[in-house]
């Protein structure tokens, strides 16, 4: 008698769905599921493996005995295999021992929809149904009025296995951040929280990147429902959280999806589109209908079983096109002759689709490096229908300009306005993320020129130059205290600098920064329209400023801000201003308490002087290499 019991989770309508590449809450069916039939307890098993030709459950249970649970294959053609296995309960350790028509090798591979993983270097799954009760009602019946496109965006993104550790080495568990890291975000004042992947991944120098787990929050800092308390705490707090999501490419490993059941059952089987030559990894098969239905169902297992408030896209320009990372030869046109892989562009669209239309207050972020259009446009306007998109550009013209010499900035002051000729072409969040800060690019603060004082002068200039340039922010941690070593994923950061007075200072910016962003509409009712910004002076190359409006809804919320490239101080610099109410200085990135020098004036009173197209004007005291901003 078998030891596998005939039983299925499918319906009829479920594997019509799934065939169609529109099922998509495919976790539900797929994958290990506790359950009970006929009165026994046990463990129901489901599998896609359509060029197997057997699949066998092994694992602990059954001393990994591939003769001992042998699923059985669906009759309707689907590729699923199937059965319920008494007697297995939470926490046990299992694989899927799959036979192939197409060879005599037999592979053993985790499972695709696994709940939780064994601690890497194992590779084992485990049966897990993670139970939370969740207490942030109030954040998901209002995260609509938090989360949108018309609200602050400042987002703190961090790798959880080097935020910081304990006895020098440790990992903090998610329970330990749920309180560390919680109470640090929200002091700091940011809206939301950015996790580089806590998917289950094999290899630590791929920061997570690298995915074997898809389902399964790494099992390096806790259990599943670790990883949802974390995030109940964040939300409780009122702070967002987002997910890297990486749909892009996907490792080799024996365990993996790679040659699942013996054929190329995810990954796209002509090399020239299946396999990517900078990472090494495997690129899903975006055209074929089941693997679509697995993509999109695991964006919505975030949102859905995990509360996950955003997707930020990984490398979503590979994505893109045919010929991304490739020479003459080694890519074949799509059907109209180009390079855009049109499979993947129908697949963002789907996903994007299902995602807003499954959950209220949701964003999709992608980080798209090239000039592709409508990334941010809605899907049926012909977009790709992102709710943001990475301002690779600015980021990376902003530190070319800060990195060099003031005394020769008055001639590339372009680098720093260019921004604004395409910044509202799409919704932008304005990234400084890890990928700044290693392989030799140096720290942030760095890459800032001159003496110390200057660094760190510089620094705080760059940051109120993003958090007054219209869109989103983004910093990577330690960035916010002036970390000065590159950072290394297998190093805490280095927390013990926050106590000299120019770290700290930084970190009062960042603090101050925080909330002024969140307490002046100017700075985010229309961050992504061009309404909400206008010019008073970009090409004053003399004197190496700039200055701008920045505009709310509400015409009294209005900011003037003004920017000194130089370590120069401007006695009685005339800045033109639309109205003639008095202004008050609301930052200053020099104020003696970030260790500045303290200069600056707390009111102006405009006069009658016509300047920069207004008719009114003030005389400014601009400190050195500073950035004040006046309401």
């Amino acid at each position: 008698m078998s030891k596998v019991v005939a039983h299925s989770l499918f319906t009829e309508f479920d594997i019509d769905l799934f065939k169609a590449g529109k099922h998509f809450r495919l976790y539900e069916k797929l994958g290990s599921h506790l359950t009970e039939v006929a009165g026994v307890k046990g463990t129901y098993f489901a599998v896609w493996a359509p060029s197997a030709k057997s699949v066998s459950v092994i694992g602990d249970f059954n001393h990994w005995n591939a003769d001992e649970h042998k699923l059985n294959v669906r009759w309707d053609s689907s590729g699923i295999w199937e059965g319920f296995i008494p007697g297995v309960d939470q926490g046990t350790k299992y694989k899927y021992k799959i036979q192939s028509h197409n060879n005599d090798i037999s592979t053993e591979k985790a499972d695709p929809f696994a709940r939780y993983c064994e601690q890497p270097p194992k590779t084992a799954s485990m049966v897990w149904n993670a139970e939370h009760n969740w207490k942030d009602k109030k954040w998901m019946d209002e995260r609509e009025k938090h989360n949108g496109l018309d609200r602050p965006y400042s987002v703190y993104e961090v790798h959880l296995g080097s935020w910081r550790k304990k006895n020098g080495w440790e990992y903090l568990s998610y329970m330990e951040l749920a309180d560390e890291l919680v109470d640090y975000v929200d002091e700091m004042g940011f809206t939301h929280v950015e996790f580089m992947p806590v998917m289950e991944y094999p290899y630590d120098p791929s920061w997570g990147y690298q995915l074997t787990g898809y389902f399964a929050p790494t099992s390096r800092f806790g259990k599943p429902e670790d990883f949802k308390l974390l995030v109940d705490k964040f939300h409780q707090k009122g702070i967002g959280v987002i997910l890297d999501w990486v749909p892009s490419h996907f490792p080799e490993d024996a365990h993996g999806l790679g040659f699942f059941d013996g054929s190329h059952l995810y990954e796209h089987p002509d090399r020239r589109r299946g396999y990517h030559p900078d990472w090494k990894s495997l690129i899903f098969n975006y055209g074929r209908n089941e693997v679509r239905a697995f993509l999109i169902s695991n964006a919505i297992f975030w949102l859905d079983q995990y509360h996950v408030d955003g997707l930020r896209v990984d490398a979503v320009a590979s994505m893109l096109y045919l010929d991304y990372s490739r020479e003459d030869g080694e890519w074949e046109p799509n059907i109209y002759g180009n390079n855009e892989n049109l499979e993947a562009i129908s697949f963002l669209r789907e996903m994007n689709q299902e995602v807003y239309g499954s959950f209220k207050g949701v964003q999709t972020i992608a980080e798209e490096s090239t000039a592709f259009s409508g990334v941010t446009k809605p899907v049926h306007f012909g977009g790709l229908g992102f709710g943001m998109k990475w301002m690779m550009g600015w980021m990376h013209d902003t530190l070319e300009f800060f990195k060099k010499d003031p005394i020769h900035r008055s001639y590339d002051l372009n680098e720093i306005t260019f921004s604004l000729t395409y910044a509202f072409t799409e919704n932008f969040m304005l990234p400084f993320s890890h990928d700044e800060v290693v392989y030799g690019k140096q720290s942030l603060l760095y890459r800032m020129p001159g003496d110390e004082w200057q660094r760190f002068a510089n620094l705080r200039m760059l940051f109120g130059y993003m958090f007054t340039h219209p869109g989103g922010n983004l910093l990577f941690m330690g960035g916010e205290f002036g970390q000065s070593s590159e950072w290394n994923f297998q190093e805490s950061l280095e927390w013990h600098l926050t106590q000299y007075d120019f770290h700290s200072g930084i970190q009062k910016v960042i603090k101050d920064l925080n909330k002024l962003y969140k307490t002046n509409p100017a700075l985010y009712d229309k961050q992504f329209s061009s309404d909400g910004f206008q010019w008073i002076e970009y090409n004053d190359q003399e004197n190496t400023v700039v200055s701008y409006i920045r505009k709310g809804n509400d015409p009294k919320d209005d900011m003037i801000v003004v920017c000194n490239f130089t370590p120069v101080p401007r006695e009685n610099y005339r800045v033109g201003v639309p109205k003639t109410s008095q202004l008050k200085l609301v930052f200053n990135s020099d104020d003696a308490k970030y260790s500045g020098s303290g200069m600056g004036k707390k009111t102006l009173k405009p006069g009658k002087t016509s300047w920069n197209g207004h008719l009114q004007s003030v005389l400014m005291t601009l400190p050195p290499l500073s950035i004040v901003v006046y309401k």
